[in-house]
C-alpha cells in the first residue's frame, strides 16, 4: 500500500504557502473535524466571480493542513464554478470514486492525495478544507 505521506503532502505541511490570516477576505468559513479536532478557517477574496486569493488558518494533522494548502493553491485564480468543480473531483477521489485521466490532471498536485481513499480514518482529514470550501461557496450562492 502506498503511503499517504507523499513528498507533496509533507512539503505542504512543513512549508504552507497559503496558511495566514487574510485581512481583506470577502468570505470566510470555519471548518471542524469533530472526530479528531482538526479545525481551520478558510478565507477567500472573490472578485467578479474569480477566487483572487485563498488562505487558511488553524491547526490539525499533517493531512488536513497540507490538503488545505494544496487546495488554496489549486483554486487561486480560478472561477468560483471551477473551484466548485475541483472540490467535487477531490472529494470523489478521496472517497475512492473513479476519475478520468483528465480529472487527475485538473486536480494537479491534489491528485497525489489519492491514496488517502485507502485509509478511511484519514478521509475526513483530507476533506476538511474542501468541505469547508464547498459550504462557503454554497453560502456565497445563497447570498447572491
Amino acid at each position: 500500500m502506498a503511503s499517504i505521506y507523499t513528498a507533496a503532502l509533507m512539503q505542504h505541511h512543513a512549508h504552507p504557502d497559503y496558511k495566514y490570516d487574510m485581512e481583506d477576505a470577502t468570505h470566510a468559513r470555519e471548518g471542524v473535524n469533530p472526530s479528531c479536532g482538526d479545525r481551520l478557517t478558510l478565507s477567500l477574496r472573490i472578485e467578479d466571480g474569480t477566487v483572487e486569493e485563498a488562505a487558511f488558518s488553524g491547526s490539525g494533522c499533517a493531512v488536513s493542513q497540507a490538503s488545505a494548502d494544496i487546495m488554496a493553491d489549486l483554486i487561486t485564480g480560478e472561477s468560483v464554478d471551477e473551484a466548485r468543480r475541483l472540490c467535487r473531483l477531490f472529494i470523489a477521489m478521496v472517497r475512492g470514486e473513479s476519475l478520468s485521466d483528465d480529472d487527475f490532471e485538473d486536480l494537479d498536485e491534489a491528485a497525489q492525495l489519492e491514496s488517502i481513499a485507502r485509509m478511511p480514518a484519514r478521509v475526513k482529514c483530507a476533506e476538511l478544507a474542501w468541505r469547508t470550501l464547498e459550504t462557503l461557496l454554497d453560502e456565497t450562492d445563497d447570498a447572491s
